[in-house]
């Protein structure tokens, strides 16, 4: 009859310790089939697959509020100032960086910035637009801009009142010398020749699919690389590739769309996709290609990374006869308490899946306490022998009050006896001891008897 089924000293030779505190999920579903349900039992009769699920909400809603949070993870600040949330975070209990001696200082929530969804190309009167002038020839389907436009994407429809056929699309795209150079394809793949010739045409670009163009604040044009059709990787020189990132999208008309950089080692870009053309060289390609980041950030998120909080400014809090960080003349009144704090600031991007930190914190040690809903994996799917009774007590409330012809007073019962169990179970995991109490009371002004 004895729960323990190792002796001690495969206990302490293995790395499963303390697991005897806690009882797996499945071992309360197990039980709980044995001792609820059966006829003359509180419940006849439930199928397994009921409880299991009442079971693993009982436990996810135990462990937002009820169970002690035991996960965290630990990153070094990068100089993006940014941190990506866990697989399993749900919320977070406590932001901190680490010092030099280990100790943990709170980082605090900041409410007065973001990081907007989106950040849509405007012109200088605010319209949602993008337009360049450029040289239009009757007898070509090139057409020179006045100067390099990165926004600009293979891809994109071009129009001009009627001199342009609809849809005319942008079927490659070209840079030299700070110049942009647009090639014009209808829809099937033939070329589009202007029906007349104008020197200074606004040309409207917009969209395929109808959307608000985004900024390519972080395109980069890398002329001169060399590919092949039958190869996925691009070559360039090493210093012309330093601005290419694992991820960036490849633009270029030689290249499927959505193809993107899987690998930057030296000379060599390795991309998705291999070329959809055959080269018209041998033994491969020589033309530029646009790299862009996915990832642009907005105006808001670089201005708040970019800025220098009060607390990098080592006098204000080393030296105590300073006026900005210690008057003792009531030039503090009216301070805002969620400010005053030197340890520094983030907030959390929840669409991104990000946490964003200020200027301070980049390089430190930072710790993210949070909680789960502990059904993650199978060995997180525990419960704590202190919240057993709680589960058991939740698991029947659920299957009662879900059932039809209960009779009320029995469901009312059950949920009285739910919230005291999970009331009980919060007391003995709140782990509040007399001694340890009484010792930090001590340096308090009320004397402690015990």
């Amino acid at each position: 009859m004895g729960l323990i089924n190792q002796n001690a000293q495969n206990y302490y030779n293995g790395n499963n310790h303390g697991n005897y505190q806690f009882t797996s999920l499945k071992n309360i579903i197990n039980q709980f089939m044995v001792a609820y349900v059966g006829e003359d039992k509180t419940i006849s009769k439930v199928k397994r697959v009921d409880v299991a699920f009442h079971a693993q909400r009982a436990l996810a809603e135990l462990s937002f509020d009820t169970l002690k949070s035991i996960k965290a993870q630990e990153i070094t600040v990068p100089a993006t100032l940014q941190m990506t949330l866990p697989q399993d975070y749900v919320n977070y209990t406590k932001v901190s960086y680490v010092d030099s001696a280990g100790i943990k200082h709170i980082l605090y929530p900041t409410s007065k910035t973001s990081n907007p969804f989106s950040n849509p190309l405007q012109d200088s009167d605010g319209n949602f637009k993008l337009q360049a002038v450029g040289a239009l020839d009757a007898a070509s389907q090139h057409v020179v801009l006045d100067s390099e436009y990165k926004d600009i994407l293979i891809g994109m429809y071009v129009e001009y009142t009627t001199i342009l056929q609809y849809p005319t699309i942008v079927s490659n795209i070209s840079n030299n010398n700070g110049i942009t150079t647009i090639s014009l394809q209808d829809d099937l793949g033939n070329d589009v020749f202007p029906a007349e010739t104008n020197a200074n045409a606004t040309l409207t670009f917009t969209n395929a699919d109808s959307s608000l163009i985004l900024p390519q604040k972080s395109a980069h044009i890398v002329e001169n690389l060399a590919y092949h059709y039958l190869s996925n990787q691009i070559t360039g020189t090493a210093s012309e590739l330093t601005s290419v990132e694992v991820g960036m999208i490849v633009n270029n008309a030689d290249f499927p769309d959505g193809t993107f950089v899987t690998d930057v080692s030296g000379t060599i870009i390795t991309v998705s996709e291999k070329p959809t053309v055959q080269s018209s060289g041998y033994p491969s390609e020589i033309a530029e290609v646009i790299f862009i980041d996915p990832n642009t950030d907005t105006d808001t998120w670089s201005n708040y990374k970019s800025h220098t909080p009060s607390e990098n400014n080592t006098h204000d809090y080393q030296d105590y006869q300073n006026d900005t960080y210690w008057p003792n003349e009531g030039q503090r009144y009216g301070l805002d308490p969620q400010h005053a704090q030197v340890n520094g600031s983030f907030y959390i991007d929840e669409i991104s899946g990000k946490i964003h930190f200020s200027s301070n914190i980049s390089g430190k040690t930072v710790i993210l306490d949070y909680i789960s809903d502990s059904l993650g994996t199978d060995g997180e799917m525990q419960v704590h022998k202190f919240a057993e009774e709680a589960i058991y007590k939740c698991i029947i409330y659920a299957v009662l009050s879900t059932r039809a012809n209960v009779q009320e007073y029995i469901v009312r019962r059950f949920k009285k006896e739910r919230f005291a169990a999970i009331r009980a179970a919060k007391l003995r995991l709140s782990n509040i001891k007399l001694e340890e109490l009484t010792q930090i009371l001590r340096g308090k002004s009320k004397q402690i008897k015990h």
